[in-house]
């Protein structure tokens, strides 16, 4: 199961991280956000130790989406050194995230 990001977390695991991240923002009440969790959870598996896959619920975070001026869900932030490199909306294929983490890691 891919990570769990929260705003208390936000500033250490990923500003601070070395490593490409990629934050799926969603809400339980979402389906497509649901649809997206096997995809999180498959690439969480194939990039460990690569890079950071996680989750951050935005009705329990509001700070995060609020500071990234996220409008609707879900939506893929994407990380590298602590700098927003990619902000992705709407359901995307695996295919599709997997190219943005690749382009970061190369």
């Amino acid at each position: 199961m891919a990570r769990e990001f929260t705003d208390a977390s936000f500033e250490t695991e990923v500003l601070k991280s070395d490593k490409v991240t990629l934050i799926d923002l969603w809400a339980e009440w979402c389906g497509p956000c649901r649809q997206m969790t096997p995809v999180i959870d498959e690439l969480y598996k194939e990039y460990e130790g690569r890079a950071v896959i996680g989750k951050l619920n935005v009705d329990d975070n509001p700070e995060v989406p609020t500071n990234y001026n996220v409008r609707g869900i879900p939506t893929f932030l994407v990380f590298k050194g602590g700098e927003l490199k990619e902000k992705i909306v709407g359901v995307q294929s695996k295919q599709a995230l997997q190219a943005k983490i690749d382009a970061l890691l190369s």
